[in-house]
């Protein structure tokens, strides 16, 4: 690509964010949030009780068709939830993509467990079923209907596995492999609110699934997550984790294992009911800054827009551009930001982080060609929105 070529794109994209936001992903209120906010402080429910909770979580039982929620503090700690309701601990071993927020690693890491790290393939920036089987293949031994590392001795216990920027994995193909090795799948969906895989909601497909809420999200609660899960008892279980793990005994304080305070707040909750009312509204938007996107780069030499893969239908959440190598990439990036235009380069692969430089790992090849090619783009849903 040339310096012109560069240029001709740059001038396109400010002449598109002109008098919009030009960072890289605001929240928008529109709705019901001044109002539902009021009511928990008119009747003093702002923290743990409230009804606005339980409405959130019937909402979102309504539109991912998960059997039941668990409301949560933040994704994170839907993940952490999860894999301590799973007894997963320092003699065990949980595969997670190269190629994700640090989020999904730290989890493990709470439970004293062992980040295992498989690369992505190019289509959908999730595991690739290929290569995880190829690589199971190498290290797995099987004692008692259980997946073992042969290396480390550890059991393979659980899979978590991303749907990064609102892309679907190939879940499906990868739920096989989970079957065939006994290994528990759990979605980290905490980017893909609103997506879906073959008309299916992403995090629905193995026994828990999380989403993201915060700040920064398609939709946001200010902070927070939430955990879908296909059992009832699961389900009461992860609840009573999430608030210390205390027993219902009245006037007393009886509490029967170590819980966690990770509860959704009701003024969290109030936000976030909110914001579902609308959020068709804003993946209609996200769609259309995807479109536009599509328009600015379709001529461009060196630079391709990520697209969902036909059997997703993706939120769009962060709209990612690929380069065809690094130059190019920050070529583009030098003349982007004199215009004052927001920019993130994507995660960076977490096995090159110190602090997971002693985990065990197959090849990240293409995580890394990834990490080093694509850029995160403005992406908020206000750009999609007439005022």
């Amino acid at each position: 690509m040339s310096e012109k070529d560069s240029k001709i794109i740059v001038n396109k994209l400010e002449k598109y964010l002109a008098n919009k936001s030009k960072r890289l992903h605001d929240p928008i209120f529109f709705g019901n949030e001044i109002r539902y906010l009021n009511k928990c402080i008119e009747t003093g429910f702002v923290s743990y009780v409230g009804k606005f909770v339980e409405t959130f979580e019937k909402k979102l039982c309504n539109f991912t068709k998960s059997k039941f929620v668990v409301a949560t503090s933040s994704g994170t700690a839907a993940l952490h939830l999860i894999l301590d309701y799973l007894n997963i601990g320092k003699n065990d071993e949980v595969l997670v993509p190269g190629y994700t927020y640090v989020a999904t690693a730290n989890a493990i890491k709470y439970c004293k467990a062992t980040p295992n790290f498989v690369d992505i393939d190019t289509e959908t920036l999730g595991v690739c079923p290929k290569k995880l089987e190829n690589y199971l293949r190498k290290i797995i031994i099987k004692k008692k209907n259980k997946s073992f590392n042969k290396h480390t001795k550890k059991h393979i216990k659980a899979i978590i596995i991303v749907h990064v920027y609102g892309f679907s994995c190939k879940v499906n193909a990868i739920k096989k492999i989970c079957k065939k090795y006994n290994i528990e799948l759990i979605e980290d969906a905490a980017e893909a609110v609103g997506s879906f895989y073959k008309k299916k909601h992403l995090g629905t497909f193995g026994n828990f699934g999380i989403l993201s809420f915060n700040g920064n999200k398609t939709i946001t609660s200010g902070g927070g997550g939430a955990i879908l899960v296909k059992s009832k008892t699961a389900a009461q279980k992860l609840k009573h984790l999430s608030t210390h793990s205390k027993l219902k005994v009245k006037f007393d304080h009886f509490h029967d294992k170590i819980g966690f305070n990770y509860r959704m707040i009701n003024l969290a909750a109030a936000v976030g009911c909110a914001q579902l009312e609308n959020l068709k509204l804003i993946l209609a938007a996200k769609l259309k800054i995807f479109k536009a996107y599509k328009n600015i780069f379709k001529n461009a030499k060196g630079i391709n827009l990520i697209n969902a893969p036909k059997y997703c239908q993706s939120n769009y959440w962060l709209i990612t551009v690929l380069f065809e190598d690094k130059k190019i990439r920050e070529k583009f990036i030098r003349n982007l930001s004199k215009k004052g235009i927001g920019l993130r380069y994507t995660w960076r692969p977490l096995k090159s982080l110190k602090i997971f430089n002693d985990c065990p790992s197959d090849k990240l090849d293409v995580s890394k060609s990834i990490f080093e090619r694509t850029l995160n783009l403005p992406s908020s849903p206000a750009l999609g929105i007439k005022k």
